[in-house]
């Protein structure tokens, strides 16, 4: 009975097979012959190999991709395979089983060709991989050479026009664009960028300008609105310099991406900071991890120690100019167009940087060029005051926070929102100035040095403690600026004294320099180790408590010294 039904099986077998070959001969004129334009997979299918960059939702059926693999990620459904041809990056998606690592022999930094269908997952490209395998050592070799030309192409810098004429922007437009070219090849590596920047008005308006520069060519390079929050970072900093706690945090944190996501070491921005030797250990430390720093700043110093230890460094004292005829926000609104120069949304914001960090008394004919820009925008000076008065302000409220979304409103975006909030919150802001001043102005004490008079306040004597504003910077400046019109005083020095710090501020016909004061307290008093950072005629000025009452009696013997 077994028998019958086997050679029963084996009959119908044969039938099948002559039925199927009879069928394609009468059929078979109606297949065509593969295109040579395209190639057969694995599979058996057909797809035709394109660049990651002509990939897009209208892309249909099956289509063949070559890449390096950068990162393998193992959810607990699929295994993703994000590989990049240097035009672009793409998930792969490969599935065997829940949480199942697929295509084991597929590892990172492998070349490999993938034919895939594309389809759409929240919003993100993605291939469906029908079948992956690694290319030869040849085809490797050969891919990585064309990748890194592909690559170099792609950072290439156009350089555009400056916003207005002038001489230390000419200056500085070779590092612009080599910095530029940089900021441009990281995005395309694949390389995180983190930005540092001071955290006051000037130093938001150069974070800000540079993180809507850099965005855009992030979400290009991965096809995804949500690779900024991956590969950008933009958070302010407190100190005016790049301090060792910041240096440690960024890498810290980036060792766990690395780790953890397989993301390479940063390239890390320091804007409105980042020139001084206070700097140095912060970028060393960085260094000795594998990140990478880019320098835009406007601060003086006395020995440029921070030129060899970054791959650019842009700063108008290192082209023979001086850094107070250029805001650090002004700087990098102008960098942020040589990085793309499809950038939106920045045009005003050299005048408000200018503004807020009182460029307009040392820069009238440039400041006056970038006013111009910004009322074709719809900014008024008197709008663009309020805004950086409202930014002065948020930076003291959020502090070591990066509050992307709520900068933006800040910023313009949308306009209508921002109008609104600055609206609502500029004279409340005003009125905690009157208050700070009224309380500075009863607390402060005057002195006259030969033709100087200097001007002190006790801040942590007057006013009240943490989170009070105006912060004391912006304090010291409101008292100097009131007594200056009260009185009509042309040669002052006022200083905010802590227990740790000194914040100064002085006029023109003061001659006075806070780098020499610097350089006079080390000489006189090293044991107080004194450090700090800022312009001819505005700093602050760090020491140990115990020295405070030598260091504010240095401060008179060297006002007297200049008068």
């Amino acid at each position: 009975m077994g028998c019958l039904r086997h050679e029963k099986i084996k009959a119908m077998q044969s039938f099948l097979t002559g039925s199927i070959y009879l069928w394609y001969k009468m059929n078979r004129k109606n297949f065509k012959k593969p295109n040579k334009n395209f190639r057969k997979p694995q599979n058996g299918g057909i797809s035709k190999e394109v660049s990651i960059e002509e990939i897009n939702l209208n892309s249909k059926g099956k289509v063949s991709v070559m890449g390096i693999v950068n990162r393998i990620v193992q959810t607990g459904g699929p295994t993703i395979f994000v590989v990049n041809d240097g035009t672009g990056n793409l998930s792969l998606k490969g599935f065997i089983g829940p949480g199942a690592r697929a295509y084991p022999e597929i590892e990172e930094d492998d070349v490999v060709r993938s034919v895939v269908t594309i389809n759409e997952y929240q919003g993100e490209l993605e291939g469906e991989i029908i079948s992956i395998r690694k290319v030869g050592e040849n085809e490797k070799n050969e891919f990585l050479k064309n990748l890194k030309l592909i690559e170099k192409e792609r950072a290439k810098v156009t350089p555009p026009p400056f916003l207005v004429k002038s001489p230390i922007l000419d200056k500085l437009r070779d590092r612009f664009i080599e910095a530029a070219t940089q900021v441009r090849l990281a995005i395309v590596q694949d390389r995180p960028i983190i930005v540092r920047h001071h955290n006051d008005a000037d130093g938001y308006s150069s974070g800000y300008s540079l993180e809507r520069a850099i965005l855009p060519l992030i979400m290009k390079q991965h096809g995804s609105v949500k690779a900024p929050w991956e590969f950008f970072l933009r958070a302010p900093s407190q100190a005016p310099y790049y301090e060792i706690d910041d240096s440690i945090r960024d890498m810290a944190n980036s060792l766990r991406n690395v780790a953890k996501f397989s993301n390479k070491m940063p390239l890390i921005i320091i804007a409105d900071n980042g020139s001084t030797p206070e700097d140095l250990m912060g970028v060393r430390q960085g260094k000795v991890h594998g990140a990478d720093f880019i320098v835009v700043d406007h601060h003086a110093f006395d020995k440029d120690v921070i030129t060899p230890e970054v791959m650019v460094h842009i700063n108008p004292f290192l082209v023979g100019e001086d850094g107070s005829h250029f805001s650090a926000g002004m700087l990098c609104s102008e960098f942020a167009r040589f990085i793309n120069p499809e950038v939106k949304n920045i045009n005003q914001i050299p005048a408000m940087a200018g503004f807020a960090d009182r460029i307009d008394f040392g820069n009238p004919q440039v400041m006056e060029e970038y006013l111009k820009i910004a009322e074709k925008e719809g900014y008024s000076k008197e709008l663009l005051s309020d805004i950086s008065l409202v930014i002065d302000y948020v930076s003291a409220k959020v502090r070591f926070m990066e509050v992307r979304e709520y900068i933006e409103v800040l910023f313009g975006e949308p306009r209508d929102k921002q109008k609104k909030l600055v609206s609502l919150l500029a004279p409340y802001i005003r009125d905690l100035d009157k208050k700070g001043l009224s309380i500075g102005k009863s607390n402060s004490k005057k002195e006259k040095i030969g033709k100087i008079v200097l001007q002190t306040i006790e801040v942590e004597k007057t006013f009240p403690g943490f989170g009070f504003f105006p912060k004391p910077g912006r304090a010291v400046s409101l008292i100097h600026e009131n007594y200056q019109k009260e009185k009509n005083v042309t040669a002052l020095v006022t200083a905010g004294i802590m227990s740790t710090a000194i914040t100064l501020r002085a006029t023109d016909d003061a001659n006075f320099s806070f780098h020499e004061f610097l350089n006079f307290v080390n000489k006189k008093c090293p044991e107080a180790f004194p450090a700090g950072g800022g312009h001819k005629n505005a700093g602050s000025l760090t020491f140990l408590p115990y020295k405070k009452d030598e260091v504010v009696n240095l401060l008179k013997e060297f006002i007297k010294s200049r008068g």
